[in-house]
């Protein structure tokens, strides 16, 4: 079995392959200052609990944008389950050529989204990730990774509002009945939903106005479902695309 490892600013998801078939998955917080040991017994618990033993485990590959937690992680693998773990980086070997300036800024994640919707789809790509940020990839058709925008998440929009104005309420985002909100949280919900899906729509508008053609839109992260049913652009939502994507690299990677 393959473990897989994502390290996100908010979550780290963590995925059990087996062959290729996700047999099971989990998030926890991010913490920057949990130990290799706490986060390696919360994850032997995790596994037990849905009937995995650690001798299981054959493989792991790990991506992280968390620095802080990269060592960590690699630690966790070796100590619990005595495997080197392949580590995500601009040097490994994706299946796409990258057109950005400095490889190295480019988030491994986002590498990993773009390998992997590449993978599946084989045509010119733009690939959207509500993540702690919400990412755009464009890909081309000949696998060249283009680059893209980065946009502040839903969750850090309605934290700033909710921060810096005295009287509105946290509320949870979901889609109101109407646009036009007849209280306070139904005219948060609006704007944050609505707002954010003229957001998406703009963007991916002006990228494939930019490349001169049209791409397929491919949506993942914790709240591309919501968002994606209200946009005009999203075509599919895939919601396990990063651990598709590391399971697929540690292919291509795998350490002998």
């Amino acid at each position: 079995m393959l473990l897989t490892i994502d390290i996100g600013n908010t979550n780290v998801v963590w995925g059990l392959f087996e062959d290729s078939t996700l047999r099971g998955h989990w998030r926890l917080a991010t913490e920057s200052r949990r130990t290799d040991n706490e986060y390696g017994i919360l994850l032997l618990n995790l596994l037990n609990n849905a009937g995995f033993t650690p001798e299981q485990i054959t493989g792991c590959i790990l991506s992280s944008v968390v620095p802080a937690l990269t060592g960590t992680f690699d630690s966790l693998v070796q100590t619990y389950f005595h495997r080197t773990p392949v580590i995500v980086g601009p040097d490994t070997d994706s299946g796409l050529t990258l057109r950005y300036a400095n490889p190295k800024e480019i988030g491994s994640d986002r590498i990993v989204n773009a390998a992997a919707a590449y993978a599946r789809y084989r045509s010119d790509l733009i690939i959207v990730d509500f993540g702690t940020a919400t990412t755009f990839c464009a890909v081309t058709k000949s696998a060249e990774y283009l680059g893209g925008v980065i946009a502040p998440g839903l969750g850090i929009s309605a934290d700033a509002l909710f921060s810096r104005t005295a009287k509105l309420p946290k509320v949870e985002i979901i889609r109101p009945k109407t646009v036009i909100g007849t209280d306070t949280i139904g005219g948060i919900q609006s704007g944050l939903l609505f707002g954010y899906v003229g957001l998406v729509d703009g963007i991916v508008r002006r990228m494939e106005r930019e490349l001169g053609r049209t791409s397929t839109v491919i949506a993942t992260g914790g709240l591309a479902t919501v968002i994606a049913q209200e946009t005009e652009t999203i075509q599919e939502v895939r919601p396990f695309l990063t651990l598709e994507g590391l399971e697929l690299l540690y292919h291509r990677n795998r350490l002998t």
